[in-house]
């Protein structure tokens, strides 16, 4: 199944937008252990996973030996967005390419638009695997850029055009837009109708849950991923991690349904 297919199919069947990243503390005895046991714990609970590929990274070839078996630890039936925020030449993004669907197995990846679509056309020509193109973020310093004005309208409203155009081959593209700011996220839904919006900043980044669903939800009622991290996997510092890992999930899990529309399953 194409990555749409496999993320609509997890949405139906766990009855959940939400996206748990991944992204373990340095200093960790064990971060193979830590994720099995948190992606063992809240599988039935998300419609994808979402690993940040700097913390692994940053731990040299043993972190990418422990992010590949990650990815493998999430069951088929969840696709795995990476985060990597790739963005490079077409020959050097051709290798990153290869390095997160082949070497790593993740079915999306989160790139940089800045270089262009022919930079990121290496993300979009497999009709299986997608892209998730940063749009609005919400760093501090986001702005300096995003919200410069072109044409009229802001830089990132013609991100959120080009990436739709880009990714209309396969219908594969996706925006990331952080929940920081509800009236760009809505400005953003109505330019791209369709496109699956990742939406990080909720929990522990203080973003609002509710308004973030009422600017983005598509006309279906769904279209988003709301990632939540730190709240999940730092529910509780002691032995009990995986289970309060999975009462968090299943918390943010129901709140999320208790403010959409009702659920009917295509």
């Amino acid at each position: 199944m194409s990555f749409r297919e496999t993320l609509a199919a997890a949405r139906t069947t766990n009855r959940s937008l939400l996206c748990v990243g991944l992204d373990p503390r340095l200093g960790l005895d064990d971060v193979l252990l830590f994720n099995r046991a948190i992606i063992d714990a809240t599988s039935d609970l998300v419609c994808a996973y979402k690993p940040n590929a700097a913390f692994y990274e940053a731990s040299g070839s043993e972190g990418w030996r422990i992010l590949r078996q990650t990815i493998a630890a999430v069951p088929d039936a969840i696709p795995v967005i990476l985060d990597g925020k790739r963005g490079d030449i077409p020959n050097s993004a051709a290798a990153y390419a290869a390095a997160a669907f082949d070497e790593l197995g993740a079915d999306a990846i989160t790139v940089s638009p800045y270089m262009g679509g022919d930079a990121l056309r290496p993300f979009l020509a497999r009709p299986d695997r997608a892209a998730f193109v940063l749009c609005r973020t919400s760093n501090p310093g986001a702005a300096d850029l995003q919200d410069l004005d072109v044409g009229g309208e802001p830089l990132y409203l013609r991100v959120a055009q080009l990436a739709m155009e880009w990714g209309a081959e396969h219908g594969n593209s996706g925006l990331v837009v952080g929940a920081a700011d509800p009236a760009a996220l809505r400005a953003v839904r109505a330019r791209c109708p369709t496109l699956p919006i990742l939406v990080p900043g909720i929990g522990a980044q203080g973003g609002d849950l509710e308004a973030s669903l009422a600017a983005g939800l598509d006309a279906g009622g769904a279209g988003l991923l709301i990632t939540a991290s730190r709240s999940v996997l730092y529910a509780s510092q002691g032995p009990d991690f995986a289970d309060a890992a999975r009462a968090a999930a299943m918390r943010l899990r129901d709140a999320i349904n208790a403010a959409l529309p009702p659920f009917d399953p295509p």
